[in-house]
């Protein structure tokens, strides 16, 4: 979602600024701009677009100053023009925000009746004018955004800077993350630690309802009722926060191709040296006392549960649930004592989902969550939070979390069977096995990912594209289609196979092509057979399958991608790779912005 960054330093914050705001472009944006105070005089630069687009702005008209906040918008209320981009200013007060305010309405009412009036069609600007109603009035900067917290409903992250102010700004957070970073003379305010490497080291995360008092010496924070609350200053670690594309072409393309290593990694981090036991952070999982599982998550992290459904049903023997986040405490389900609520999230501040955890937590036995950030506020609320090891990830399109989640699932339901005594110690070995050797596997379906590129030229002319599959391949079909919608904006849809007769057969024409996941298993001569319909439709099938597979059905179809052959429990992880390629060969033949597509930010930290 949106970016927010501030500095408090020595030296000129326009530079500063604008390279965080750099840092946060994966999150998603459509303006930008930055406010500075110089000599007491608060002044404002904001452009829309790309972020050289407000650096061309300042080229022409400079901004002195050294403390200043900056902010990269995400369109939520009105339209992604210059006038409604932040920070916004009403009188003595800028701010910037991420987050929607949800009484906005009614407290313009009001101000309306103050004589305030305002410019854009924004939430935001009513903090503004609220604070600065209430500075108007005589109360000083901390006492008039004291007074404005408690009236704003919904989420926020919120930074403000004031005229008259060079060595003061305000954060505060509600829902939306916000971090602050310890420097030398020198303070920095960001949506993430990302945000603020290299700056600084020292993080310190405030907490649900916090705000704080910055200034170049000093950070004072108080909690939601006004108390002053003492958060502990972490040391986070840069390595895992540096941006670069090593010699890609787009970071997509980078994450697609660091999936062997994260994943070993993670591997790593569960199995030991030894490879030969999973081993849980903290006091594990005692899956002997659990009834049931219920798993909820958003967008692609969903799909990582739907897959997961299949794991521990077949492995575990436990009845499994899952939920999209956004619908699962809207319909307020009864959540009973023996049940682990698990929840999955990339950023671990997806906002869907972190009410839902909230929903669960004093209903659950357990609640459980994978992500990718360990300081975030979905792990930091969870009774234990599994971390899915796979580095900062900046295109908005997930490939190696998506990869690393399915993986740690997997490791949890293998867990969950072997204590639960429904997989016996030779199954266990052999899973345990092929689980060792799935990094060097995945290495090889992304060195042969060359077919994916040459039929790319050719699915860039399709309008319409239908993924299929069966079992654990059904959640892998609905993954492809959500990459091939999100990067390539082709529309694209996904069945499970055996639907196929139950209405999307009318869809099938030689104009439309037909993704079939399909590993020789079980599963597969029924697949063959679902083929067969589209195929005698005219449909144009691309199977992707192992060679045993490609070779038994090969009659008819148009094309095809050999898969390694692998053990089928572990098959939705090697097949995330084609799902990947295509929907990426795809989006670069078609020219689109691959990193950072139309209407898309990387974190959704809004409902």
């Amino acid at each position: 979602m949106c970016g927010i960054i501030g500095y408090l330093g020595n030296h000129e914050a326009a530079p500063f600024l604008v390279e965080a705001l750099k840092r946060l472009e994966y999150r998603g944006y459509d303006s930008a701009g930055i406010a500075t105070v110089q000599d007491g005089h608060l002044d404002r630069r904001r452009a829309v677009g790309k972020l050289v687009n407000l650096s061309d702005e300042l080229v022409h008209a400079p901004l002195a100053g050294k403390s200043g906040i900056g902010h990269t918008r995400w369109a939520t209320h009105g339209s992604p023009t210059a006038v409604n981009a932040h920070p916004h200013r009403v009188g003595k007060v800028a701010v910037v925000h991420n987050g929607i305010i949800e009484n906005f309405r009614e407290l313009r009412a009001e101000l309306a009746e103050a004589g305030l009036v305002p410019e854009t069609e924004t939430d935001t600007e009513t903090v503004a004018m609220l604070t600065a109603q209430y500075v108007a009035e005589g109360l000083s900067p901390q006492e008039a955004v004291a007074r404005t917290l408690p009236r704003l409903e919904g989420a926020f992250a919120l930074l403000f800077l004031f005229d008259g102010e060079d060595d003061l700004m305000i954060a505060a957070r509600k829902g939306s993350p916000l971090a602050i970073g310890h420097g030398t003379g020198e303070n920095y305010v960001g949506s993430d630690a990302l945000a603020l490497a290299p700056l600084t080291d020292r993080i310190t995360y405030l907490e649900e309802g916090d705000w704080a008092v910055v200034t170049r010496e000093s950070v004072t924070i108080y909690d939601a009722a006004g108390q002053i609350a003492n958060r502990p200053v972490k040391q986070v670690t840069l390595d895992n926060a540096r941006v670069d594309k090593a010699g890609h072409r787009h970071f997509m393309a980078k994450e697609i191709a660091e999936q062997p290593q994260v994943l070993g990694e993670a591997l790593r981090f569960y199995l030991g040296e030894a490879g030969d036991r999973i081993t849980l952070p903290g006091d594990g999982i005692d899956f002997t006392k659990l009834e049931r599982l219920t798993l909820v998550a958003c967008g692609t992290a969903y799909y990582a549960c739907l897959t997961a459904k299949y794991w521990f049903e077949q492995i575990a023997r436990m009845p499994v649930e899952v939920d999209v986040a956004s619908e699962f405490r809207y319909r307020e389900p009864p959540v009973t004592p023996g049940t682990m609520a698990l929840f999955v999230s990339q950023s671990g501040e997806t906002a869907d989902t972190l009410a839902a955890l909230r929903y669960c937590r004093d209903k659950a036995e357990t609640v459980v969550s994978v992500v990718n950030v360990a300081e975030s506020s979905i792990a930091r609320e969870s009774d234990l939070a599994l971390p899915i090891l796979a580095g900062t990830e900046i295109g908005v399109a997930s490939t190696k979390a998506f990869s690393c989640q399915l993986t740690v699932l997997l490791l949890l339901a293998i867990e969950a069977g072997r204590q639960r005594g429904t997989l016996d110690a030779d199954r266990l070995a052999d899973l345990l096995s092929a689980l060792r050797g799935l990094p060097s596997v995945i290495g090889r379906a992304i060195d042969d990912g060359a077919t994916a590129e040459a039929l790319s030229l050719q699915l860039a002319e399709a309008q319409d594209v239908l993924f299929l599959g069966r079992g654990l391949m059904y959640p892998l079909a609905l993954e492809g289609a959500l990459k091939m919608k999100e990067i390539s904006y082709i529309h694209a849809e996904a069945y499970a196979s055996g639907e196929l007769k139950h209405g999307p057969i009318a869809l099938i024409d030689k104009h439309v092509p037909v993704v079939v996941m399909a590993p020789r298993d079980a599963l597969f001569d029924k697949t063959v057979s679902n083929m067969q319909e589209v195929m005698a439709r005219g449909g144009q099938v691309l199977l992707i399958s192992d060679h045993a597979g490609i070779t038994a059905a090969q009659d008819g179809i148009w094309r095809s991608i050999e898969m390694p052959q692998v053990d089928p429990v572990l098959s939705p992880i090697l097949y995330a790779i084609p799902a990947q390629l295509i929907a990426y060969h795809t989006a670069v033949a078609k020219g689109t912005d691959v990193d950072q597509p139309r209407n898309l930010a990387k974190s959704v930290t809004v409902e």
